[in-house]
């Protein structure tokens, strides 16, 4: 059997950290010298391994700038699903029943796998979150809710949902905008919202996979009826 060539190991490490997250959309590699000293490669392996990674639009090359992580990875759900979703509003309810599923398992693995470094990144995401439902922005409130519902997926160890759940929760910005929006017509909602990523997040610190299953399931139920009663109110009001 042939050994793999030096470039190609070195790619692959690479894309393992991409997969991981250590190396997120956006961030810059390192400078040459210092990746091939961390890798133990030559620069001439390492530039090599960049230029496959390249072809394959998952690095970019900026002149002058450095190498940065492309979005090639959490880029599945495209301008279709967008303009699907902006068309559709019956799809809506469709992706409201994935995220059930999806951030259900991704709080269970959570609570399973998390390292220390993972349960403080989702309690700093919490901090953020409650700091932004303090006050009035709403786009602070979306922006901290999907940052706490990425660092869950990231604390599965699962690069499937987390690549998956960063697609997904980035194609929904606009969407999740509407419903808090939609949502903060509820008096008591702000709080009960906040009480629902307290309880994932306890569970999690916990290890309690069941009750973090649990506490994201009933999030996302509450989210999807409370929507669909604004919803049948407003069509009621139409008519």
């Amino acid at each position: 059997m042939t050994a793999p060539r030096l470039a190609d190991v070195v790619a692959r490490e690479i894309e393992q950290r991409m997969l991981e997250g250590g190396l997120k959309a956006g961030d810059r590699l390192p400078s040459e010298r210092d990746l091939s000293l961390e890798l133990g490669v030559s620069r001439a392996s390492l530039r090599e391994a960049i230029h496959k990674l390249a072809a394959r639009g998952l690095l970019e090359s900026r002149h002058g700038g450095g190498t940065f992580v492309t979005d090639r990875l959490d880029a599945s759900f495209g301008n279709l699903w967008e303009e699907i979703l902006r068309d559709h509003p019956a799809v809506h309810e469709d992706m409201l029943e994935f995220r059930h599923m999806l951030e259900g398992r991704a709080a269970e693995s959570a609570a399973h796998r998390a390292t220390a470094a993972d349960r403080e990144r989702v309690r700093q995401n919490l901090a953020m979150l409650e700091a932004a439902f303090a006050g009035d922005d709403l786009d602070a409130q979306v922006d901290t809710d999907l940052a706490f519902h990425q660092a869950i997926a990231e604390a599965s160890h699962n690069v499937i949902i987390g690549h998956l759940t960063a697609s997904l929760l980035r194609l929904m910005r606009d969407n999740l905008r509407r419903n808090l929006s939609e949502l903060m017509q509820i008096p008591a909602a702000k709080e009960q919202l906040l009480d629902q990523h307290r309880a994932v997040w306890r569970a999690i610190e916990h290890g309690d996979a069941g009750q973090a299953m649990e506490a994201a399931a009933d999030h996302i139920g509450y989210v999807r009826q409370n929507l669909s009663r604004l919803l049948r109110s407003a069509a009621r009001h139409k008519s």
